[in-house]
């Protein structure tokens, strides 16, 4: 089966550039369209890309997931050419909920991001170092922060629930339920409420990895790399990125 001719699928990475940087992406994957749509990112074509144009592939990728229009993806090729070396213009950091793997609902192949995921996506010190290895040592240009609706982390935070190991992480997403501002019922039970703690939480994580991360600050500052949000609906496969 021939992939899907979408403009922000593997074939529209590599048309993403314009002038010089459409020049590279051509020259290297030396006009081979059909291999290049099942490839992995080359680090030329990642280079012409801007963290704009990533952001916008990706909004067109969960297009498509939503349609059930998705890219028909070799996944053993894009193994085989990402072996000796990988490019990834994205890393992704989400939770481990099994509903919401991030590379499926964006409509991703293997190469194309760097995916890191614990319950709550949350940032800590361990996670914020390997956001910085994807960034500044790999090259990565989006840092996407993506929380989901009914997230049963936001829940259990509400709740102050207490098991084993999984208390401390929970502790890390009470200062989301406290700065959310909500006149409803603010309990795990009232999920209008556990979806607005989970948005306050994304928008906690960014900015506690521009507190945190001068690594991570100091590129977005230089417009290198862009740190955004966004949250994931499970019902209806939307991914809304926040401004």
């Amino acid at each position: 089966m021939k992939p899907i001719q979408d403009c922000c699928g593997r074939r529209g990475w590599l048309k993403a550039g314009a002038g010089t940087g459409a020049a590279v992406l051509m020259a290297g994957i030396g006009l081979r369209t059909e291999d290049a749509q099942a490839a992995s990112l080359s680090q030329a074509q990642r280079d012409a890309l801007t963290p704009d144009k990533i952001i916008e592939m990706m909004k067109r990728g969960n297009q498509r997931f939503r349609s059930g229009k998705t890219t028909a993806h070799d996944y053993l090729a894009q193994k085989r050419s990402s072996a000796s070396g990988q490019f990834p213009a994205a890393v992704i950091l989400s939770c481990i909920d099994s509903r919401a793997p991030a590379e499926i609902i964006l409509d991703m192949g293997i190469g194309d991001t760097f995916n890191a995921r614990i319950a709550g996506n949350i940032a800590n010190k361990d996670l914020m170092g390997s956001l910085e290895f994807a960034c500044a040592a790999a090259g990565a240009k989006v840092v996407l922060v993506m929380g989901h609706t009914a997230c049963g982390a936001i829940k259990g935070a509400i709740d102050n629930a207490q098991l084993g190991n999984l208390t401390g992480l929970l502790t890390k997403i009470r200062p989301a339920v406290e700065a959310t501002q909500y006149s409803g019922e603010r309990s795990s039970k009232n999920y209008a409420f556990v979806d607005a703690v989970a948005r306050k939480n994304v928008e906690l994580a960014m900015a506690d990895i521009r507190k945190r991360s001068a690594v991570l600050a100091e590129l977005e500052s230089a417009k290198t790399v862009k740190i955004v949000g966004s949250m994931y609906n499970l019902e209806t496969g939307v991914v809304e990125f926040l401004g």
